[in-house]
C-alpha cells in the first residue's frame, strides 16, 4: 500500500481546523426530497444559495461527474457475552465468507476464544461470532472474528437479515438501541440510488442528494457520469487527536478504479471538460489512483493544504466535522480561508450540517496554500 504521510503539510496545525457549531444544525433527518436540500454554490467571490437540484444547470456540457457506487452495509449488530453483558459489533470488514473484522463496543473486553450470542445467538435465531483475536496484529484496534450461524449462512447474509445500518455517531436517535421506528426511512435513504457495491460501514453522503431527476437532467445536458468504489470506515468520523497533523495515523479503505472510469476520464481530458467529484472518497479515490497508479488496493492518503491535486477539477461535498480528515481535505482543495468562510456563512444562514445535511459546490484553489495563509484565516 502506497504511503501517503510525506504529503501532510506543516503549514496548520489541528486547531486550525475547529469551529463551533450549534447543535440544532446537525441533521438528524434527511430532507422529504433527495434533491430538495439547499446547496451553497461556494465557486465564486461570494457565496449562492442555490437548492440542490439546481445542479446541472451549474456544470457544463463535456464535464465528467463521478460517483462512489459503495453499498453501506447492514454492519451493527447487537449481541452479549455469556455471562450475559450487553455487546455491539460494527463490522469494517469482510475477510471470507465466515470471517469478519469489527469493532467492538463492550464494557469488559473478551478473551481470545470467546463465543459471542448476536442477535439472539445460535440456538436463538441468531448466530455465534468466536473472537479470534485483534486485526491488523496482535496490538490492532480492531478484532477479528469468526461467525457461525444455524444454516451456515455467510458473513453477508447474516448481516442483512440480523443487522442495522450503522448511521453516524452524531446522529442521536436510537444509537444505543436495537430497535429504530426509524428504521425504514435510514434504510431507504442512507444508501445513494446508484449503490452497487457492498462494504461500506458508512454512506459517501454528498451522493445521498441525487436522484432520478437529477441524473436526468444530467444527462440531457451532455454531462457525463462514472463512477468508483471506496468503502467508507468507521474512521471517516473519527477526529484527528494530535496537533501535529503528521503525527495522525490515517485509516486505510480499500478502493477501485474501473477501466471504464479510466476511459471516461480519457476522454473528458480530450473534450476539455473538467472532473467533478461527488464526495470526499471520490476525491481520495481519484488522487490515489492518479499518486501511485493502482487502480484498485488500499488507500490511506491524508489530503491537508498544500496537496497537489491531479485529478479532480470541482467537489460537491457536504459539510463536515470539526478537526476531522475531510474539513482538511475541503480546505486543501479549495483554500483554508474561503471554506472557513463559507462554513461560518452556512452556520449563520441555518444550512444543515453532516451526513444527512445539505452540500455545497466548490472549485479547485489555484494555487496552493503555504505557510502565509496563516495570516489571511477567516474570522
Amino acid at each position: 500500500m502506497p504511503d501517503f504521510a510525506a504529503a501532510v503539510s506543516t503549514a496548520f496545525t489541528l486547531s486550525d481546523f475547529d469551529f463551533v457549531l450549534p447543535p440544532e444544525q446537525i441533521a438528524q433527518h434527511p430532507t422529504p426530497q433527495r434533491s430538495a436540500s439547499r446547496l451553497l454554490d461556494g465557486r465564486g467571490a461570494q457565496p449562492v444559495n442555490r437548492i440542490f437540484r439546481d445542479l446541472p444547470g451549474l456544470l457544463r456540457a463535456g464535464d465528467l461527474l463521478v460517483f462512489n457506487d459503495t453499498r453501506v452495509l447492514k454492519a451493527r449488530i447487537f449481541g452479549e457475552k455469556s455471562s450475559g453483558g450487553k455487546l455491539e459489533l460494527l463490522i469494517e470488514r469482510v475477510l471470507s465468507d465466515h470471517e469478519v473484522v469489527a469493532h467492538m463496543k463492550v464494557s469488559k473486553k473478551p478473551q481470545p476464544g470467546a463465543t459471542l450470542h448476536m442477535a439472539g445467538g445460535r440456538h436463538g435465531g441468531g448466530f455465534d461470532a468466536v473472537l479470534l483475536g485483534r486485526y491488523p496484529d496482535e496490538h490492532g484496534p480492531l478484532f477479528r472474528f469468526a461467525l457461525h450461524g444455524p444454516a451456515q449462512e455467510s458473513a453477508w447474509q447474516l448481516m442483512e437479515r440480523h443487522g442495522h445500518l450503522p448511521l453516524p455517531p452524531y446522529i442521536e436517535r436510537q444509537q444505543n438501541q436495537a430497535h429504530d421506528p426509524n428504521a425504514a426511512e435510514d434504510t431507504q435513504r442512507y444508501q445513494t440510488v446508484f449503490a452497487r457495491a457492498p462494504g461500506a460501514v458508512a454512506a459517501p453522503t454528498a451522493a445521498l442528494h441525487f436522484d432520478e431527476e437529477v441524473l436526468a437532467n444530467l444527462a440531457a445536458q451532455g454531462i457525463e457520469c462514472a463512477s468508483v468504489t471506496l468503502h467508507v470506515g468507521a474512521g471517516t468520523f473519527q477526529p484527528v487527536k494530535t496537533e501535529n497533523l503528521a503525527e495522525h495515523q490515517m485509516h486505510s479503505e480499500w478502493y477501485e478504479v474501473p477501466l471504464a472510469t479510466l476511459a471516461a476520464l480519457e476522454r473528458c481530458r480530450q473534450r476539455g471538460g473538467r472532473v467533478v467529484a461527488v464526495g470526499t472518497t471520490t476525491v481520495r479515490t481519484l488522487e490515489s489512483w492518479a499518486r501511485s497508479g493502482q487502480t484498485t488496493g488500499e488507500t490511506n492518503i491524508f489530503i491537508t493544504p498544500g496537496f497537489e491535486f491531479q485529478v479532480v477539477n470541482l467537489l460537491l461535498t457536504n459539510f463536515h466535522l470539526p478537526k476531522s480528515t475531510l474539513m482538511m481535505l475541503v480546505s486543501a482543495f479549495a483554500g483554508y480561508a474561503p471554506v472557513m468562510g463559507l462554513y461560518h456563512y452556512a452556520m449563520k444562514r441555518n444550512y444543515r450540517f453532516f451526513s444527512y445535511g445539505d452540500a455545497m459546490l466548490l472549485e479547485r484553489c489555484a494555487a496552493m496554500p503555504s505557510a502565509t495563509t496563516l495570516a489571511h484565516r477567516a474570522p
